[in-house]
């Protein structure tokens, strides 16, 4: 394995996580509401989608990646009109309750793994973006199958150590949060996450 690939793919992994969109904010939110494993596992979603994405880039799937640029259109909607949906969700919910009772089997934490990767899923730009990365970067060649695979592994556990470091901060931080902060930082995320829904609704509504 190429030590030194294996790093850039990690800060490359690293560095498509780091922009705090709805994602961030919707694994913040479930780290304070139930804990770490909730907020890392919602993170682990997202990173394995960006991962499957970086892997169609990397191996030059293009049937998949012509699929994708020609629906990108519809696949941005529905991923905004989920999330739309979930922050008006976050935002009517009552955090106090599952906070006091986290251990109510309420949590659903495989619902919140698959439900980061699928709204990941519904975000082409990423492929698009990962493209971008490994032409500018010249990192990946097609035509041997190790160099790409070890860049992608880089790129999984740089977005896996990301997500993990998020949702241990955010935990510490937890047991320091009254309970009243907690009701209003779950209104202002709700409200935070429904607008990142709108605002990319009416984006593409105005550029169609």
């Amino acid at each position: 394995m190429d030590v030194l690939l294996f790093i850039k793919g990690i800060l490359i992994g690293v560095l498509m996580s780091f922009p705090f969109g709805p994602m961030g904010l919707l694994c913040i939110h479930r780290t304070l509401k139930n804990g770490r494993t909730s907020g890392f596992l919602s993170g682990m979603g997202v990173a394995t989608a960006d991962t499957i994405y970086a892997i169609i880039a990397g191996f030059g799937v293009s049937f998949i990646v012509h699929f994708l640029e020609e629906r990108q259109l519809f696949f941005h909607i529905l991923g905004s009109l989920i999330i739309l949906l979930l922050g008006i969700r976050i935002f009517v919910s009552n955090p106090i309750k599952s906070f006091r009772y986290k251990n109510n089997g309420e949590q659903r934490f495989t619902w919140h793994y698959f439900s980061g990767f699928f709204l990941t899923l519904t975000n082409p730009f990423i492929i698009i973006a990962f493209l971008a990365v490994f032409t500018t970067l010249n990192l990946i060649d097609k035509n041997s199958f190790l160099p790409a695979a070890t860049i992608i592994l880089g790129i999984f556990m740089g977005a896996t150590s990301w997500w993990f470091m998020v949702s241990s901060v955010v935990n510490r931080l937890r047991s320091r949060i009254r309970l009243r902060k907690i009701f209003w930082m779950n209104k202002i995320a709700g409200a935070i996450i429904f607008l990142f829904g709108f605002l990319a609704i009416i984006g593409f509504l105005v550029t169609a």
